[in-house]
């Protein structure tokens, strides 16, 4: 697998170590939802909410703020890459599997929060984006035990896949790189 995975039990163990009651996959999948939301990429206003949300609005140490900052960059490069590179940052595949599922439960709720933050009117939105979020809401409210068989490894590759590529879509549809802000004209609300 790749580097992202390690990253997921090096973020977590640095989270653990700080008191912080969540994982590396919910941080991720904040991002993602805040990008996925319309957040512009080069924007560094997400320390905040993610203090508010996950720190009972606390600053966060030095050495949490620069991993932070290290997922937040990994994340916006492979969102802007073409070739849908975007990695989930998740448990590694040896990792049991509830395990593996209630991290990926985590990043869903954490894309949806984060993705709130950002996103509050969904009319403009491809029935795609609407019916991607519809099932990121049920997929968060799942948490039953699974088995360690193979039916439920594929199972929840699928969950894992689709959820990596409804969050490309988001941003694909509503994010923003540097090049789109030029270009869009500035309106006043």
């Amino acid at each position: 697998m790749n580097t992202s995975t390690n990253l997921f039990d090096t973020i977590t163990a640095l989270l653990e170590r700080n008191d912080i009651l969540t994982s590396a996959a919910e941080v991720q999948g904040m991002f993602c939802g805040m990008l996925g939301g319309g957040m512009p990429l080069e924007c560094q206003d997400w320390l905040e909410p993610l203090a508010d949300f996950i720190h009972q609005g606390e600053s966060f140490s030095k050495e949490v703020v620069e991993a932070f900052k290290n997922l937040y960059d990994n994340t916006c490069q492979q969102l802007v890459e073409s070739d849908f590179a975007l990695v989930l940052c998740l448990p590694e595949d040896s990792s049991p599997i509830n395990e593996r599922g209630q991290a990926l439960l985590s990043w869903v709720q954490g894309f949806m929060l984060g993705f709130g933050l950002h996103q509050d009117d969904l009319t403009g939105c491809s029935a795609d984006v609407k019916e991607g979020l519809e099932d990121f809401a049920e997929i968060a409210r799942m948490d039953d035990e699974m088995n360690e068989d193979e039916e439920s490894e594929q199972a929840l590759f699928e969950v894992m896949e689709y959820v990596r590529v409804t969050a490309m879509l988001c941003f694909n549809e509503l994010g923003k790189s540097p090049e789109q802000q030029q270009s869009e004209p500035k309106t006043v609300h």
